[in-house]
């Protein structure tokens, strides 16, 4: 049984996606800033799945956790999922550094120590691994009042094609997957007619869900992208095409 670590569990992709990856047979750890009811109920119902306190963008407290996630684990670490992060929006001329400093701070340095645990872990096992950055279209495209989160995206995609480079010889692979917009508690705030827009940019014609996600980042850790690095990978029903 695989063991992956995954960040930012508490609704959403991360929650969603941990839930496929014990369906699937793996044995899941992950951290959110809280617990909520479906976290409480996942781990009364799962035993390969548990649940650790960790504010993503601290380095002592990623330290510790990735340290007690493996220690309870007592396996390997084969795989971390960065999935943490937050969106705000604003006008870069009116954004609050304070909210800049945050959104970088929780998206970007949060992956960036999640990935030094991670790997020092894996380096140790040497036995490889695979790392998958949760990062966004925005990183890729740019929208109007997403500077400072656009700017966070396109960093963990540049993390990817460095770490792959770095750790390739390991047998560690590093990819991100760039998801469109997901019919998730982020996307709840979109205006009706921000959403039907959206949709109607959209050739599939509908927002994505985690079931659209989730099977990719399957795929990446398992042994048939062995030969699969550096790259992102989007899904975004062809928004961007």
């Amino acid at each position: 049984m695989k063991f992956i670590i995954v960040t930012g569990v508490s609704r959403g992709l991360g929650l969603g996606l941990t839930k496929a990856l014990l369906s699937s047979g793996y044995k899941v750890a992950g951290c959110s800033r809280s617990r909520s009811d479906a976290l409480n109920e996942l781990e009364m119902s799962n035993d390969n799945f548990k649940w650790f306190p960790c504010e993503v963008g601290d380095a002592t407290q990623t330290q510790t956790f990735v340290s007690d996630a493996c220690q309870w684990a007592q396996a390997p670490l084969w795989g971390l999922i960065n999935n943490a992060g937050i969106a705000k929006e604003g006008v870069l001329a009116t954004f609050p550094n304070v909210d800049s400093d945050e959104l970088l701070q929780i998206n970007l340095n949060g992956a960036l120590y999640m990935a030094r645990e991670a790997l020092r872990m894996m380096l140790r096992q040497n036995s490889g691994g695979r790392i998958i950055n949760i990062s966004s279209i925005i990183g890729s495209r740019g929208y109007t009042g997403l500077a400072a989160y656009s700017a966070s995206k396109a960093g963990l995609d540049g993390l990817s094609r460095a770490l792959a480079r770095e750790n390739g010889r390991r047998g560690i692979t590093v990819n991100s997957v760039a998801p469109g917009y997901l019919d998730t508690e982020m996307s709840s705030t979109l205006s009706d007619s921000k959403r039907a827009q959206i949709i109607n940019r959209t050739p599939l014609g509908r927002l994505g869900t985690v079931n659209d996600v989730a099977p990719a980042i399957e795929f990446l850790l398992s042994d048939g992208a062995a030969y699969i690095t550096g790259q992102t990978l989007t899904i975004d029903g062809g928004i961007t095409n």
